[in-house]
């Protein structure tokens, strides 16, 4: 019997767009969740060793999204992936992220272990998403108040498309075989966000600032919306290391792997005009 491959995270960001992908490819994954919900799903939990066997029955290759309710990524993950070797597992690719160096904290404990333990491995280690924009903590203020707030200065960021994250995913998952190393992904150009201002105001009709705050501004205006204090803190450091020039980079790796060049942000702003729409005040019947 071929085995099979299992998306961990398979509902989410990259999960569901590496799903998406191998399907498109004939391939039929098991996604890994927490709450199954048909029979293409199986019950997952990094923190539920119970579910481990199931989940990596008659499975060759693993796509690898650490929890994200912790920052010891490798403490959680080890020993589900250490059943995955016992399981016969033998192939995994890991989401990790540019700035997460191999032994580094986080992700980058993960890859060093891989390097170690596991036949195949490959690390993504994408810079910022795209879908930052369109789905996360950017999506808000750009809709309701024509604004983006960093503290990123003129830093520029070769920001990618998840879609073009999977599209790596997959081709390691299906491949013959594989290099063991780790790749980092960008979109095909780095821009700063007052460029990104620009491009959505060209596209939404109206115009979108980028305010620019300090770090502290930026940590403050974080615990402001409910984050912890200490993720506050780190989530507007990192911007002040884009401001440093920390992801000012392009790679050809998504073309190198896909065979196709990256989205850029011009493109993902034009075909996610939907995201930013205004909020329509209801009509009122006579």
């Amino acid at each position: 019997m071929t085995k099979s491959i299992l998306v961990t995270g398979g509902t989410g960001k990259t999960g569901r767009r590496v799903v998406e992908q191998l399907r498109a490819n004939w391939v039929v994954p098991r996604i890994a969740t927490r709450n199954p919900k048909d029979e293409s799903h199986v019950r997952f939990d990094w923190q539920d060793p119970s579910t481990f066997a199931t989940a990596f029955e008659n499975i060759g290759a693993v796509y690898l999204v650490a929890p994200t309710d912790t920052v010891d990524s490798l403490g959680a993950m080890q020993p589900a992936l250490e059943a995955a070797r016992q399981a016969g597992v033998s192939r995994f690719v890991l989401l990790s992220a540019s700035s997460l160096e191999e032994g580094g904290p986080m992700m980058g404990a993960v890859h060093a272990w891989l390097r170690i333990n596991a036949p195949e491995w490959v690390v993504l280690r994408p810079t910022w998403f795209m879908q930052n924009f369109s789905e996360l903590h950017h999506r808000d203020p750009i809709r309701d108040e024509s604004s983006i707030y960093t503290a990123t200065d003129d830093g520029r960021v070769g920001f990618i498309d998840a879609k073009d994250i999977a599209a790596c995913a997959a081709v390691l998952l299906t491949a013959q075989s594989v290099e063991n190393t780790d790749h980092i992904l960008t979109g095909p150009e780095a821009v700063s966000y007052d460029v990104v201002a620009d491009t959505l105001s060209h596209q939404l009709g109206r115009r979108v600032v980028h305010h620019r705050l300090s770090v502290e501004g930026l940590a403050a205006r974080h615990r402001d919306h409910g984050l912890p204090e200490d993720y506050a803190a780190t989530l507007a450091a990192m911007d002040g290391a884009i401001a440093n020039g920390s992801e000012d980079r392009v790679t050809g790796e998504v073309l190198q792997l896909t065979g196709r060049a990256p989205v850029s942000i011009a493109e993902f702003v034009q075909q996610n005009v939907d995201a930013w729409l205004m909020q329509q005040e209801p009509a009122y019947a006579e």
